[in-house]
């Protein structure tokens, strides 16, 4: 494998990972702005535009990008998060120059007035589809409750009033200061060649302005807070749960990783072996979130409502447990198995390299081979993993629960 990288002459990044080895090659432009970067007047306007992308420009029409897109076979989508709206697509070699350009039309999409009432109806739909799911809603309570008066603790999706109110104006606004070249990146990995991909992208990105951009990337130390969502109709309480943890740039994210796995993983974790194994929930899980300048532990708990008290001290016993005496050896050895084996095998496709090379480049702005990142899981240490939690303990700082139960 190769690593490439250059920038043109507008701003836009250019960053690729050549393997000759595999049959395919997979393309993103990685957008870096996301919930965090829109005003409340505004919220949800990231999402709603990657919806308004796939509508087409001047030379596109709606159907014609996803017909192209199925002519040529690609895997394509995209996903908007809290700091990056993504567009991808993975196809054969051959049509990568086909791929390409319609992937660089939907970062200048026409934004048709028409298209936007009728898109926007979608998204109103889409908020309420969401609002019926309880662990949805209690991530979004608790995102808002964690990180209040902080941009991270804004919707992806917005509200029904922010986006019923949003005016096309406003939204092509947001794209001319957003989705500037200086602002984005270009990620390539897989069989291709590097003349190529920097040929297509000045072809079909070169005429794009440049800009400049600006994010803020504070640190939050929230207060203690609970908050309860009352739904008599659900036959299940559904709780999340949020503590501070390593930011995507600290050097421990790594030993982050493996202790949510130790934890809290959806098997094998102490979590799993104690609370859902013997049936006492359905779902008992510990993640680690990684953003710009913040990093989030979150617990996620679903169980009857009759076993909330008993599987909420159990989780508090265990984070006490860890916090205390750190993990095992054993633990740790075994963490380092899974996550090592996750990491190969998201990487034997090109697909599952494109998301790592991207994610290394806009948080940290390094290139890591998959060697790099098994070096760096199988150095992390058990002291490295009490330094992790000297910094940043195991908590339910901010609590929001979902369900039939009036409290918590």
């Amino acid at each position: 494998m190769k690593f490439q990288e250059t920038r043109l002459e507008n701003g836009l990044q250019i960053i690729a990972e050549l393997n000759e080895s595999v049959y395919s090659v997979a393309a993103g432009f990685f957008v870096q702005t996301g919930a965090r970067d829109e005003r409340p007047s505004v919220s949800g306007v990231s999402h709603f535009l990657e919806h308004m992308a796939f509508k087409g420009n001047d030379r596109f029409r709606a159907d014609d990008v996803n017909r192209i897109f199925d002519e040529i076979g690609a895997n394509y989508n995209a996903s908007t998060s809290e700091e990056v709206t993504l567009f991808y697509g993975a196809v054969l070699p051959e049509y990568l120059p086909r791929a390409f350009e319609l992937l660089s039309a939907l970062i200048r999409p026409a934004l048709r007035q028409n298209d936007f009432e009728m898109e926007k109806k979608v998204i109103l739909e889409e908020i309420g589809m969401y609002d019926d799911l309880p662990s949805f809603t209690a991530y979004e309570k608790a995102m808002a409750a964690h990180f209040a008066g902080h941009p991270l603790g804004q919707s992806i999706l917005g509200t029904v009033e922010s986006v019923s109110a949003l005016r096309s104006e406003q939204m092509r606004d947001y794209h001319r200061d957003r989705y500037c070249a200086s602002n984005i990146m270009l990620a390539v990995a897989g069989n291709t060649d590097w003349e190529r991909i920097v040929a297509l992208a000045r072809q079909h990105c070169g005429g794009w302005p440049a800009g400049q951009c600006d994010r803020i990337a504070s640190e939050v130390r929230p207060e203690r807070s609970v908050a309860i969502v009352t739904r008599e109709q659900s036959l299940q309480q559904h709780i999340m749960q949020l503590a501070p943890a390593p930011p995507a740039d600290s050097p421990l994210r790594f030993a982050a990783e493996l202790l949510a796995v130790i934890v809290g993983d959806d098997s094998g974790s102490r979590m799993y072996w104690e609370q859902v194994d013997p049936g006492h929930a359905e779902a008992a899980e510990l993640g680690y979130n990684e953003y710009d300048g913040c990093g989030t532990w979150l617990t996620y708990l679903s169980c009857l409502p009759e076993q909330v008290e008993l599987n909420r001290n159990n989780i508090r016993a265990i984070f006490q447990r860890v916090n205390a005496e750190g993990v095992l050896a054993n633990e740790l050895e075994q963490a380092c198995s899974k996550v090592a084996s996750r990491a190969v095998l998201r990487s034997e496709r090109p697909m599952g390299r494109l998301a790592s090379l991207g994610g290394n480049w806009v948080y940290r702005n390094e290139y890591r081979t998959v060697e790099d990142d098994l070096r760096a899981i199988a150095s992390v240490s058990l002291d490295d993993i009490r330094d992790l939690l000297e910094a940043y303990p195991l908590s339910d700082t901010t609590s929001v629960g979902v369900g039939p139960l009036a409290g918590l």
